[in-house]
């Protein structure tokens, strides 16, 4: 028996980043430690096949692999107040993203700026006005 180990079952989330070919492997992991790290109570799930973080029932952001960037979406990023010019709504109404092509390009401390006005705002409607 002392030679069994416990493995744990991993996630479709992180099958879902564990999957992912490089550089967009790298780029997910150190994101997902950037948002575990700014807001700890978040979890992680997996909806519509991509990686969503969650505070209780109200999501926080979305991680997207697709045309060759990372995209980290958010619904609540009309209200923020910070970094509005690093924010891309292309052909989308209310979700607003980062988008990284390589690691170089990701400013941890923006990130972390997005992810706290996330939190600050994320009981606000996503509908648009």
């Amino acid at each position: 028996m002392d030679n069994l180990f416990y493995f744990r079952p991993v996630n479709p989330a992180e099958q879902y980043i564990l999957k992912q070919a490089e550089p967009f492997r790298t780029i997910l992991l150190h994101i997902q430690v950037i948002i575990e790290t700014t807001l700890p109570e978040v979890e992680l799930a997996y909806k519509w096949k991509l990686p969503f973080y969650y505070i209780g029932k109200t999501p926080i952001c979305y991680l997207n692999v697709t045309k060759g960037y990372v995209d980290i979406g958010f619904w609540t990023a009309r209200h923020f107040t910070k970094h509005q010019e690093l924010l891309v709504s292309e052909k989308r109404k209310l979700v607003k993203s980062l988008r990284y092509f390589q690691l170089e390009e990701l400013d941890q401390l923006v990130l972390a700026e997005v992810l706290e006005q996330a939190y600050q705002f994320r009981q606000e409607k996503f509908l648009d006005n």
